[in-house]
């Protein structure tokens, strides 16, 4: 969770206060030092390890900055979050389709068909679905770097 939160604020170049602000917006109040515990890295003395809530929060909230809310209601976040419900969040938040997440797999030279993705979005008693495990979603995250980095740059 921790490593997901680093690498979304390296990606879209979030400031303190913006990840405070969509924490905000996800329905969590948090303070820039606990900001800190969980953006330190393992093994530091302040390290905090962000639970799955916070993310969701998170998440929630970045869905929310980019896309707007659906009602006036927070949406409630997940008690516990699964590669595949992050991969579906950030899906959602920068309003990406197959093709969009396929091409960014490809900047990081990991193949994928189109199957095989949209597994990843069914629901989980569904025959088809298909667990993310954790090296896809980091080759997903690598992929959004390349593809957002370079047109901060």
């Amino acid at each position: 969770n921790n490593d997901i939160l680093r690498r979304v604020r390296y990606i879209f170049d979030f400031s303190d206060p913006a990840m405070l602000s969509i924490f905000q917006l996800g329905g969590y109040e948090g303070s820039k030092p606990e900001l800190a515990t969980w953006l330190a890295r393992e093994g530091e003395p302040d390290f905090v390890l962000c639970d799955d809530e916070k993310l969701a929060r998170f998440l929630n909230g970045l869905i929310i900055k980019n896309r707007g809310s659906k009602s006036e209601d927070i949406p409630e976040p997940e008690p516990v979050l699964t590669n595949n419900m992050v991969l579906r969040k950030l899906k959602i938040a920068l309003n990406l389709q197959a093709d969009d997440l396929l091409a960014m797999l490809k900047l990081n030279d990991f193949a994928l068909s189109k199957h095989e993705l949209s597994a990843l979005f069914r629901r989980p008693d569904h025959k088809n679905y298909r667990e993310c495990l954790d090296q896809l979603l980091r080759n997903v995250l690598d992929g959004m770097e390349k593809h957002y980095r370079k047109e901060i740059k």
